[in-house]
C-alpha cells in the first residue's frame, strides 16, 4: 500500500494534548516513516496463547 499525503505550510503555536485514545495517532511536523505497533493493556497472565476450542452453538 502506498499512502501519500501532501501538505502545505503549517505553523503550530502551541498544543495541549489532554487525552489520546487507543488506536489514535498524533503527528506534528514532517513524518517520513510510520511504524505500526500493537500493545496489550491486559496483564500477561490473562492472555491466552495457543490452540483454542471453538464453542458449539
Amino acid at each position: 500500500m502506498i499512502y501519500r499525503v501532501t501538505n502545505g505550510d503549517l505553523c503550530v503555536g502551541s498544543l495541549k494534548v489532554v487525552n489520546l485514545v487507543t488506536a489514535s495517532s498524533l503527528f506534528i511536523g514532517d513524518t517520513k516513516t510510520v511504524t505500526l505497533v500493537s500493545a496489550y493493556e491486559t496483564p500477561p497472565e490473562s492472555v491466552i496463547v495457543g490452540v483454542t476450542t471453538p464453542l458449539r452453538s
